[in-house]
């Protein structure tokens, strides 16, 4: 009887009491889900506010857009990435590498470290700033921007070799005439006939290969369109129509059967009297 009593409480319980509980527990999870959307959307507009703010040169705006940002959120290397980049454009290069410094703290990433090398470089500092780049090289090689701000902080150093190599190092991945003459610049600073020489062949070999180059792919996309023309040209004639060969109707010929004549029977000819003769029974018949 007692196991009766328990079993019929716990279905009272399930029956009237779980139910209400439960709906508490959902509404909790959408009221969590409904303050990350509406946090999200906040976020998303105070990023559209800094990024705009940058792009029209209202460096106030920014500042207090990405300040917000990280008032939320104060592990955002992101924010304090752009923030770096805003003070660096408004030359307060200290506030610029902290923001730089914290970043790269937080993320460890190659833009970070070329930022502040950037910061080093225009403030003087080329050591801090050759070591920034070394590190953002090893995170990230395949930058030829990276290589040429290196090859910058090196002959700031007075180390023209290592700046040359540097800038080899950018040329193999651009391949730009711009990376030959600025290393034909080095060779003219430290007056190497030589190198000045063979750099110059160098340039000269590759605007004639650009031009080739040039020819070719212009000469391609020539024919591209020649062929898209004459194919959007082509007239498109209906399509002729199967003819079904049909089955002549053989037209015998009708034979007309000529029925023979009918021998038509005349009537006897009557010897016919002579006139005289005729007039004189007549006269008699008179009388």
């Amino acid at each position: 009887m007692l196991g009766v009593s328990i079993i019929l409480i716990l279905a009272i319980y399930i029956i009237f009491f779980y139910p209400i509980r439960k709906p508490a527990e959902v509404r909790e999870a959408e009221e969590k889900e409904g303050r990350s959307e509406k946090y999200n959307s906040q976020m998303k507009k105070l990023w559209d506010v800094a990024q705009t703010s940058m792009k029209d040169r209202k460096p106030l705006r920014a500042e207090k857009a990405l300040l917000t940002i990280l008032k939320f959120d104060e592990k955002n290397a992101a924010a304090y990435n752009r923030l770096g980049i805003l003070y660096a454009k408004e030359q307060n290069y200290d506030e610029a590498i902290e923001c730089f410094e914290i970043a790269q703290s937080l993320d460890n990433n190659a833009s970070s470290l070329h930022n502040v090398g950037l910061i080093y470089l225009e403030t003087g500092a080329y050591e801090k700033a050759a070591m920034a780049f070394e590190q953002a090289l090893e995170l990230e090689e395949a930058v030829p921007a990276r290589h040429i701000a290196l090859s910058k902080a090196y002959e700031k150093m007075g180390q023209r070799k290592k700046a040359v190599e540097a800038l080899e190092g950018a040329f193999k991945l651009d391949h730009s005439t711009a990376t030959l003459r600025l290393i034909l610049a080095l060779y003219e600073d430290a007056e190497d006939l030589e190198k000045i020489a063979e750099t110059t062949a160098r340039i000269e070999q590759k605007i004639a290969d650009d031009n080739i180059r040039r020819e070719a792919e212009a000469m391609a996309k020539k024919n591209r369109s020649r062929r898209v023309v004459k194919e959007s040209t082509k007239i498109m004639y209906p399509k002729k129509r199967k003819l079904i060969k049909r089955e002549k109707a053989v037209v015998k010929p009708v034979m007309k059967t000529v029925s023979k004549p009918t021998a038509v029977k005349t009537a006897p000819k009557v010897a016919a009297k002579p006139v005289k003769k005729r007039l004189v029974s007549r006269r008699k018949l008179i009388q």
